[in-house]
């Protein structure tokens, strides 16, 4: 599916979007949330985003889904977990996010955003390695959005020069255990 379509699309996938928010460990907590604002007060990126955190969660206990995934908030998240450690209710937002991003590439949400386009290769490199190659990152990144990496070459060449960013991948230690729990989780996703 490309884009919401008709209002029974829309309704359709806000239960769907709904009801994984509230599966996910801790979801039913969002249904606590009581708009305090210590998320989005506590958000080092909120001024980047279109909706802060608490916005997104009011939006989406409303019914709101294009707003919530036409947005740009769950892609400035930085995933440092202020949110969650700060909130009172105890919910996991920055997971909560994280699903968001998961579901909207899932069902064709993202409006041809170059954020889907980075969070997959950056989950093929750590599925490949065991981490991110940041090389192979904007390498792959590149290809799809020529006009983007230009801006950062001259940063990119000083950490290269300065030993700060490999020109060949490195995998961790234990990529096979780590590759176990991967798949595992896709294959949960698959039965889902």
């Amino acid at each position: 599916m490309a884009q919401l379509v008709t209002k029974e699309d829309v309704s359709r996938l806000h239960k769907v979007f709904l009801e994984d928010m509230y599966s996910i460990p801790g979801g039913e907590k969002l249904k606590l949330c009581q708009q305090c604002g210590a998320c989005s007060g506590s958000c080092p990126t909120s001024y980047l985003m279109d909706y802060t955190p608490r916005e997104i969660i009011a939006s989406l206990r409303a019914g709101m889904l294009d707003k919530v995934v036409h947005s740009n908030t769950m892609w400035m998240c930085s995933s440092c977990y202020l949110c969650t450690v700060r909130c009172p209710a105890g919910i996991k937002l920055t997971d909560m996010m994280y699903e968001l991003k998961r579901l909207a590439i899932k069902y064709g949400l993202t409006d041809g955003s170059k954020n889907p386009t980075m969070t997959k290769i950056f989950v093929d490199n750590v599925d490949t390695y065991g981490r991110n190659w940041e090389v192979g990152l904007i390498g792959k990144f590149s290809l799809r959005h020529p006009s983007v990496p230009f801006k950062f070459m001259s940063m990119g060449l000083k950490l290269i020069a300065k030993g700060r960013l490999p020109l060949r991948p490195k995998s961790i230690k234990g990529r096979d255990e780590l590759a176990a729990v991967t798949s595992f989780l896709d294959s949960k996703e698959a039965v889902q």
